[in-house]
C-alpha cells in the first residue's frame, strides 16, 4: 500500500528557503504571489493491506524520523 507523508514547517517558523523562492518568483515577473512555504513529500510503499494500519504505521514513522515535531507538522495520506 502506498502512503504519502507531507511535511511542512509549522506556522510561525521562519522559512528562508520559501522567502528566497518567493523573491525569485517576483524577480522573474510572477506577480501576485504571497507567502511561499517549502516542504517535502515522502512516498512510502508499505506491506499493509489495511488502510488504517498503513496510516498508523506512516504516522509512527513521521513522528519517529520523517518530521521534526518541534518545528514541523505532517499529514499522511493513504494512496491505495
Amino acid at each position: 500500500m502506498k502512503v504519502r507523508v507531507t511535511v511542512m514547517l509549522k506556522d510561525g517558523v521562519l522559512d528562508p528557503q520559501g522567502k528566497a523562492v518567493g523573491h525569485a518568483l517576483h524577480v522573474l515577473g510572477f506577480g501576485g504571489v504571497g507567502e511561499v512555504r517549502i516542504g517535502r513529500v515522502i512516498e512510502l510503499e508499505l506491506d499493509e493491506t489495511d488502510p488504517a494500519a498503513a496510516r498508523e504505521k506512516a504516522d509512527a514513522m513521521a513522528r519517529g524520523l520523517l518530521a521534526n515535531l518541534v518545528i514541523e507538522d505532517f499529514v499522511t495520506e493513504v494512496m491505495a
